[in-house]
């Protein structure tokens, strides 16, 4: 009897589109490909870690912009490079090649599609944000309006272009390209006969917040390209609407638009402040302070694990992200998961707290209805009862430096405490002395302390930040920490959230750019006011 074949699953290659830069503006699609994907191949431009964090921790990451010497590869060896490591994997296997902006605009696409279908292989394409109709909106320039009804997008690396087709073409224009590539399609247009009066943005780093954008006449575009502070574009945008961009302009008037702000905490836990500083239009640079370690001795937390697997608790306290990791990974080595917590009530400190207990598959019986401390969390948590609480102790898994307000006032309210070491803080190593210059002389616009330790620590090792640096603080216990260290706060966050204090910087950043504008000045970053004088003036 015959029997059936049974098909093999292709391998996949999907061409997805990254966006402008923007990782914000990656599509759903993409980003769940991305999560898929065993390879990903990049371009010479698209190597965008705030794309690839969507990719599993295990993907390989293959370069298809430069050859083993140094040199650019052509869109047929890319093409090889792609077809080459989507044949290595398995069956079944998902390679996502990730292309700047639209992968229709990306003029290697064609070859690249043709040379996988040609080896066998199923295609899928992606379409991305493309970068002739983002970067100009972010620039402020509409491309549309009553008034002008078309858009005509040219690419500058197209060499031989005849620039005289485009002396009379009326809407609006979009260039893109390189810089030197650029620089020759302003000179095209203005022999080609179009008004040196007629107003331009060239835009740098487009949709990122180190965004840049200067308008100028077209005739006066070569002072921008070589001035003292030159401007190196990839998008020009030749319209009407540049007269808009004033009263259009939205990303570069965003309250902390290119701060460079100092983040004082580990990577693990600043991801939120800095995803919320970034939708400002902050650049967040993260200096660790702290380092975590485990207990010298593993034994207290041994016993405290047994304990609660074998009932001895009817309450579990975590007051740190720190801490819900540290007992997840004792778990994982001692061979237990989420089970064991069957029948405990749990608590968490905030919402950070509360969202890696769920991550753990925890959820969380207690959470602060106010304040997200360990005040917070002693206001909600309920008094001992003898009749409804058949065992009267909660353990806290906690840093050995945690102070002792909770374990007091939950005694306070008739419970027994098991007070253990889970996790010990250290003092982090200095950053690099660049990092250390440019908070002591000012580089930084701001900082955001989230707790007295990393005010202690950031000073112990890097030094104290610049007076013109706008000091922000979680807290009065914070705040009252950095007076004591000589520092002035300006900006004390109304609760102890982390991406509050983040909102409260921006308020405090949005009402310095209404002040200014009011007093007819230009906007600028505490950065560009250093005062001369080596105390902050009072």
């Amino acid at each position: 009897m015959h029997s059936p074949s049974v098909p093999q699953s292709p391998v996949r290659v999907a061409f997805v589109g990254s966006g402008p830069g923007d990782p914000g503006l990656l599509t759903l699609r993409g980003r769940d490909l991305l999560a898929a994907a065993d390879v990903v191949v990049l371009d010479r431009i698209a190597r965008d870690d705030d794309v690839l964090r969507h990719a599993r921790p295990d993907v390989q990451i293959v370069d298809a912009g430069q050859g083993e010497q140094g040199q650019e590869l052509t869109h047929a060896m890319r093409a090889k490079v792609v077809v080459r490591a989507a044949a290595a994997l398995a069956e079944g296997g998902l390679l996502v090649r990730l292309m700047d902006g639209d992968p229709a605009t990306f003029n290697g696409l064609v070859e690249e599609v043709r040379a996988c279908r040609k080896a066998g292989l199923s295609v899928d394409v992606v379409p991305g944000v493309p970068t002739v109709t983002a970067v100009p909106t972010y620039a402020g320039v509409p491309l549309t309006s009553k008034q002008v009804t078309s858009i005509s997008a040219v690419s500058s690396d197209s060499r031989g272009r005849d620039w005289a087709r485009y002396a009379d073409l009326e809407g609006s224009i979009v260039i893109t390209g390189a810089p030197e590539q650029i620089r020759r399609a302003l000179t095209g247009l203005l022999q080609a006969g179009r008004p040196r009066d007629e107003q331009v943005v060239l835009v740098e780093q487009g949709t990122t917040v180190a965004q840049r954008s200067v308008t100028t006449a077209l005739g006066d575009a070569a002072d921008a390209l070589e001035g003292e502070e030159p401007i190196r574009p990839t998008v020009v945008v030749v319209s009407p609407n540049v007269a808009m961009r004033e009263e259009f302009s939205w990303y570069e008037n965003k309250p902390l638009f290119g701060w460079r702000v100092l983040v004082p905490r580990t990577q693990a836990q600043a991801g939120p402040m800095v995803d919320r500083l970034a939708a400002f239009g902050a650049v967040a640079e993260v200096v660790p302070t702290i380092a975590v370690e485990p207990p010298r001795t593993p034994q207290q937390m041994e016993r405290a694990i047994k304990g609660l697997v074998t009932g001895r608790y009817e309450w579990v306290g975590f007051t740190s992200l720190n801490a819900v990791r540290a007992v997840r990974e004792r778990f994982e080595q001692l061979g237990l998961d989420a089970r064991a917590f069957a029948g405990l009530k749990v608590a968490a400190v905030g919402g950070v707290t509360a969202t890696a207990l769920r991550d753990w598959g925890i959820n969380p019986d207690l959470v602060p209805s106010g304040e997200q401390s360990a005040a917070g969390l002693l206001a909600d948590w309920p008094e001992f009862d003898e009749v409804l609480d058949p065992i009267n102790r909660v353990l806290l898994p906690r840093a050995d430096i945690a102070t002792d307000t909770l374990v007091a006032g939950l005694r306070e309210m008739g419970w027994e405490v098991d007070d253990v070491t889970a996790y010990r803080t250290v003092r982090a190593a200095p950053p690099a002395a660049s990092i250390r210059d440019a908070i002591k002389g000012g580089g930084y616009d701001a900082v955001l302390f989230t707790s007295s330790s990393t005010v202690r620590n950031l000073v112990g090792i890097a030094g104290k930040p610049h007076p013109a640096t706008v000091v922000a603080c979680i807290g009065p216990a914070t705040a009252k920490t950095a007076q004591e260290h000589g520092l002035r706060v300006d900006v004390l966050a109304p609760e102890a959230s982390a991406l509050r204090l983040v909102d409260a910087l921006a308020g405090h950043g949005l009402g310095l750019a209404l002040a200014a504008r009011e007093a007819d000045q230009a906007v600028q970053r505490p950065s560009d006011k250093r005062p001369t004088s080596r105390r902050r003036a009072r």
